[in-house]
């Protein structure tokens, strides 16, 4: 029993470990699946910037309504050739993307619910210039990344710098600088990838919200059930002494 028991705990404490070993702080993501406004822009950059060369093969666009979109912003959105009830595929083939890339770009359905949306998004900010690798370009946390960073136009040119903190016999901490803006600021770059990581959140489990809502209607019944069975409790003892 005891065997179980630790074989379960290493089981849970995988993913935390998996993160601890990047030794890569990860920032918290701005997620907020109530947050429509922010759900709609993060599917509309998603649609008109990743969907270029990722698929989200479990996600169709009609679901697209469940944060607010009507049916004319999806079709506004929509890939020639696709319709309302097709399933998110990328406009590159996927041998193509390969070709160019080295590997083919992974679908992107269920990224932030089995890396977490804090890496997702530390990722995605993290890209810095790096001329040893193929795309000019390497990931902070994500050493050895073949994905270009889509994100350079938007946020500018990042490089890698090593800072000595705690003097002579301190530590070493690597740090990102911008050297080059971009078309955006960097709260405006951070508030963008937040709207895409928000979104990824709920194109893994689009019915997160509803299972929540069903669940504190289900607690609320039973606790209902709780105040009525010690009502019936107490008037079946009252004569009783």
């Amino acid at each position: 029993m005891k065997a179980i028991k630790k074989l379960w705990m290493l089981v849970l404490l995988m993913p935390a470990m998996a993160i601890a070993n990047t030794g890569v702080h990860l920032d918290k993501a701005p997620s907020n699946l109530n947050d429509k406004a922010s759900l709609q822009r993060g599917a509309q950059f998603f649609a008109a910037n990743c969907l270029a060369c990722h698929s989200a093969s479990y996600m169709r666009y009609n679901r697209l309504m469940d944060i607010g979109m009507s049916e004319a912003e999806i079709k506004a959105i929509l890939p020639e050739g696709s319709k309302m009830g097709s399933t998110m595929q990328a406009v590159m083939a996927s041998a193509d993307a390969k070709a160019a890339f080295g590997v083919a770009p992974p679908d992107l359905s269920v990224t932030a619910r089995a890396r977490g949306t804090d890496w997702v998004y530390t990722y995605l900010r993290s890209f810095y210039t790096d001329p040893t690798r193929p795309s000019g370009v390497n990931n902070l946390v994500f050493p050895g990344v073949g994905m270009p960073n889509i994100m350079a136009g938007y946020q500018g040119e990042q490089v890698l710098e090593v800072e000595k903190h705690g003097g002579a016999a301190g530590h070493e901490v690597q740090v990102l600088k911008l050297v080059s803006p971009g078309a955006m600021t960097p709260a405006q770059f951070d508030a963008t990838v937040g709207d895409l990581v928000n979104f990824l959140d709920f194109m893994s489990e689009p019915a997160k919200m509803v299972r929540y809502k069903l669940g504190y209607i289900v607690l609320g019944f039973l606790f209902l059930l709780l105040i009525l069975s010690y009502a019936l409790k107490k008037e079946f003892w009252k004569d009783v002494h």
